[in-house]
């Protein structure tokens, strides 16, 4: 019976140790913090295309639970500004993570900057990810970039990293 046993723990996987170097961990934190972006400015395009009534690529309208009475095209009107802001904040995060160096802000000012105003924006306009072709898609990309936010408010505010 031991010999059985020894067999079976002989032939469990070995733990597996997986090591990033630290380039590798800059890229993948820099492409995350830019692809944010990228995805906030093409609800930023979508917006503007709605605040000025072209092309109504998508099916989900802009609404907001504080701002009822607002058409459509005059939320996305209020609703550009934090989308530009939450755009500017993460591809700046992600370009001053890669080591370029914007004179303002370093990029956890930016990262952070950009996850307040997404996570407001995201609030303020009832959870509706601007350009989403349906529903479902929008409710997705909201999670997605909710989820995004409150890892980089957890990463910067509460856990101050790196340290």
């Amino acid at each position: 019976m031991e010999e059985i046993q020894k067999d079976r723990d002989h032939k469990l996987p070995q733990e597996i140790n997986i090591v990033f170097t630290e380039s590798t961990i800059n890229f993948i934190i820099t492409a995350s913090l830019v692809l944010h972006g990228i995805a906030h400015a093409i609800a930023l395009m979508g917006l503007i295309l709605q605040s000025v009534g072209i092309g109504m690529t998508s099916r989900v309208q802009l609404s907001s639970w504080i701002f009822r009475s607002l058409s459509a095209r005059a939320g996305a009107l209020l609703a550009l500004p934090f989308w530009l802001v939450s755009t500017l904040g993460f591809i700046g995060s992600g370009i001053s993570f890669w080591g370029v160096s914007l004179q303002s802000l370093d990029w956890s000012q930016w990262a952070t900057l950009g996850a307040i105003i997404s996570t407001l924006g995201i609030i303020l306009f009832s959870g509706i990810w601007p350009g989403s072709k349906s529903t479902r898609q929008s409710w997705l990309n909201t999670a997605i970039a909710m989820f995004m936010n409150i890892v980089i408010l957890i990463t910067q505010l509460w856990l101050k990293w790196p340290g």
